[in-house]
């Protein structure tokens, strides 16, 4: 990892996804964790103050970015409830299959360079009966949006530590293993289109 990725990059994200929009669908899908949670990508630990004390018991949060744990550190010192942080060592994600309640993922699957594998991953961690809430930006349901994003693509990822554009979310998450049991889209506002059409929901495994 070159200095430009561990020390720019965890800044320039945090800047971008803490977004006077984007800190509002966190507002509106974080609150729905509880239990043990899994946070997948916590980076500066932007999710934090709207997780609701009340629901969750524990957050686990996994990033491989050792300057974003720092800056989620100081975010999650002053909560009611324990937050801990993990790596990634491999490709696995290091807990027991079983052992989480809800998995978080929130403007993550854009940048993971396998996310089904990923989201088989998460799938495996769950509970039986557990949930997987998620929240992401990816490919626009318009023609001309999708063609910029596709051009734009292969210099976004590289500016945007491997940010990816025009996944289309709902196929990963199904091919994930996951069923979809709720859906919701729409382009955020004050958002360019290109980086604007969100998508976010709850998945069964």
């Amino acid at each position: 990892m070159g200095l430009y990725e561990k020390h720019i990059v965890p800044h320039i994200i945090n800047c971008a996804c803490g977004s006077k929009p984007i800190r509002y669908q966190r507002k509106k899908v974080v609150p729905m964790a509880e239990g043990t949670v899994l946070e997948i990508g916590i980076g500066t630990g932007l999710n934090l103050p709207y997780y609701d004390p009340a629901k969750v018991k524990k957050v686990i949060g996994l990033d491989p970015s050792e300057a974003s744990w720092k800056l989620a550190g100081e975010r999650a010192k002053d909560l009611p409830f324990p937050v801990e942080f993990v790596g990634l060592p491999g490709e696995m994600i290091p807990l027991d299959d079983r052992s989480v309640d809800t998995v978080l993922v929130t403007f993550s699957l854009c940048t993971i360079p396998d996310p089904v594998k990923a989201l088989e991953g998460m799938r495996r961690v769950l509970k039986p009966g557990g949930k997987l809430v998620f929240c992401e930006h990816g490919a626009a349901p318009d023609a001309d949006v999708l063609k910029w994003q596709n051009r734009i693509n292969p210099v976004w990822r590289v500016l945007f530590g491997g940010c990816n554009l025009n996944r289309r979310i709902p196929e990963l998450v199904e091919r994930g293993g996951f069923r979809i049991a709720n859906l919701q889209t729409m382009y955020l506002p004050s958002t360019p289109r290109i980086a604007g059409f969100n998508y976010w929901g709850v998945a069964e495994g």
